[in-house]
């Protein structure tokens, strides 16, 4: 982060002008005939448009952020990322990128480092730490890999060049021009994901803005290099959510019934109760609350086709990504890494006692 942070606030009495001006350049037609890669992203018809909803919402300077994004890279690449996202895999092909040996050993040593502050945010926040773990692990390898594109080519190339989703990144753009300003920030200075993810657990900037915190009192919410705060926003991120501690998460399930299909195409947010479930074919291969709710995810394997019963858990993880393979992802995960360290912890005690 920089201190060199370009204003985008103006004056009250200049609103009216300058929001006239930028709508006036509606006119302007959208530069179709040239590359994305080549344009002059400022001079846009959308893009003036978008100037003048800042000015005219929240204040900012039209001339600065007309400069900004003068400075701006509309990019081939963002477009053709988020065309092809990993979430688009079958389980099989999906699982092996995030369930590894690499990651589980790394989950460990993360989990070890940062033990209290995670113990802290389960008593606070009630998520486990395998959970948090697992989240940061998926996201960017324990914080090592946040993002090679800068936020601000991102969102813009995906408000103004993508239209299946521009509603929604021209939504994210606004937030993250928000989110800037008040925590004064250069905009061109940060990195992310190619849809926009920032920090160490990959906040879109209406999560970072609504959900991260402080979590270690210096007056920063840092997500970028404070593992402190991403560990703290991540827990606040579920629990607001409606994480229920203690609560399962997701179960193996046996199908007894040729008509299941009509309970996997119900999707993977709870609907049924468990003795619901049973009675049309999908039963739970562990103990549940017959009257807690629950739904039947089927994944592919190359074995076959595999059954879960997921539960409300389940589907908060589905909050941070809308993926039911990312949420598998992020549970398996954590389970290795539980498993791995209470492994190691027991074989360090049974060290010591042979010692003793």
């Amino acid at each position: 982060m920089s201190n060199s942070h370009i204003s985008l606030f103006h004056t009250a009495p200049m609103r009216g002008k300058l929001a006239c001006a930028a709508l006036c350049l509606l006119t302007l037609p959208v530069m179709a005939a040239t590359p994305i890669d080549e344009q002059d992203v400022a001079a846009r018809a959308d893009v003036q448009q978008f100037i003048g909803e800042m000015v005219e919402k929240h204040d900012f300077d039209a001339d600065k952020l007309t400069t900004l994004f003068k400075q701006v890279e509309l990019r081939e690449k963002i477009v053709d990322a988020i065309t092809r996202p990993a979430e688009s895999k079958s389980w099989h092909q999906y699982r092996p990128i995030f369930v590894t040996k690499t990651r589980i050993n790394e989950g460990v040593t993360f989990w070890n480092e940062n033990r209290e502050t995670l113990e802290r945010a389960e008593k606070e926040y009630g998520v486990p730490p395998e959970i948090i773990v697992a989240i940061i692990g998926v996201e960017t390898r324990y914080g090592r890999h946040k993002g090679r594109y800068r936020v601000m080519d991102s969102l813009s190339t995906l408000a103004f060049q993508y239209p299946k989703r521009s509603k929604f990144f021209r939504s994210e753009l606004e937030q993250y021009l928000l989110l800037t300003r008040e925590e004064n920030i250069e905009p061109l200075t940060i990195k992310g994901s190619y849809a926009g993810a920032m920090g160490k657990p990959q906040f879109i900037s209406s999560s970072y803005r609504h959900y991260a915190i402080d979590f270690d009192g210096d007056g920063k919410r840092d997500l970028w290099n404070n593992t402190v705060d991403a560990i703290g926003s991540v827990a606040n991120y579920f629990k607001r959510h409606k994480w229920q501690p203690g609560s399962p998460i997701v179960v193996p399930a046996v199908v007894g019934s040729n008509h299941i299909q009509v309970l996997v195409k119900k999707g993977y947010k709870p609907h049924s109760t468990i003795t619901e479930l049973r009675k049309r074919g999908a039963t739970a291969k562990r103990k549940l609350d017959p009257n807690a709710m629950g739904a039947l995810l089927e994944l592919k394997t190359l074995a076959g086709r595999e059954h879960w019963i997921t539960l409300d858990n389940f589907y908060v993880i589905t909050r941070y990504n809308h993926s039911p393979l990312y949420a598998m992802a992020v549970y398996q995960l954590g389970q290795a890494i539980l498993s791995k360290r209470a492994a190691e912890s027991a074989k360090i005690d049974s060290g010591k006692n042979i010692n003793g």
